[in-house]
């Protein structure tokens, strides 16, 4: 089984409506039901973010995002299947759930 990231692209915080966040549950609830869960977590808006660059030996910390952009990843789900193409279905599925974009990428070595 491969893990793959599944990132939830928005450019509204908390934008989520009531009826979006149980269909979330709801897919979150099927992908522990049918194996395919690891871990999922929403993220505070792009202005909370700090970027710390310690490449230099005495660490540099940048209040704001790392990129400027109109969306960004709002949050995301890590998941376990057998190949791509299942991870693109439940990619497809957790677009769905959520009402947004979503980038699906494997992890490195996997």
């Amino acid at each position: 089984m491969t893990q793959y990231l599944i990132s939830v692209l928005d450019d509204t915080s908390n934008s989520a409506s009531t009826d979006e966040m149980n269909a979330i549950d709801t897919f979150n609830d099927q992908l522990r039901a049918d194996g395919h869960w690891v871990f999922a977590g929403g993220l505070a808006a792009p202005d909370t973010a700090t970027v710390v660059d310690g490449r230099d030996g005495q660490a540099v910390f940048t209040d704001g995002p790392f990129l400027e952009s109109k969306e960004y990843v709002a949050g995301f789900w890590i998941i376990t299947a057998p190949h791509l193409d299942v991870a693109l279905r439940l990619a497809a599925e957790g677009s769905k759930s959520c009402h947004r974009r979503v980038e699906v990428r494997p992890f490195l070595g996997a």
